[in-house]
């Protein structure tokens, strides 16, 4: 089984503080490994103390799933079949911004992006993702 490696995930954030920075945007970056954990992270300068936690928990819902935390949020609202499921785990974050992250046909962790628009997190998040494939 693959593992995320320190070098992947500080590429994962970095490529994402890239793509924050290209949008004039102050994000917190979680990056997690496949058991949750905490790997690499990164809070820009004016970013919101508030979505520290929530750029982890996005992160963490993604790899916990993996799936996209949008995707599960839309499974989880009021009479959907996942209805109140944020709040297993010690807390989840169902709407956009986590993304799993998978190196070689396997999920190895997952990225979590908070400070804008739930769009701009994930669009964040995305490009964090994409450079992933380019890290040994």
């Amino acid at each position: 089984m693959s593992e995320l490696t320190l070098e992947q995930a500080t590429a994962v954030a970095r490529q994402a503080q890239s793509a924050a920075e290209a949008a004039s945007l102050a994000m917190n970056i979680a990056v997690v490994d496949a058991g949750g954990h905490l790997k690499a992270f990164v809070r820009m300068d004016d970013a919101w103390l508030g979505s520290i936690d929530i750029a982890v928990k996005k992160a963490r819902t993604a790899i916990y799933f993996r799936m996209e935390t949008g995707d599960l949020g839309d499974n989880s609202q009021p009479g959907g079949p996942l209805y109140n499921l944020e709040v297993s785990n010690g807390g989840l974050i169902t709407f956009p911004g986590g993304v799993p992250l998978t190196y070689n046909g396997e999920s190895v962790g997952a990225i979590g992006v908070s400070g804008s628009t739930v769009e701009n997190d994930r669009m964040v998040a995305l490009a964090g993702v994409d450079s992933l494939a380019s890290v040994s």
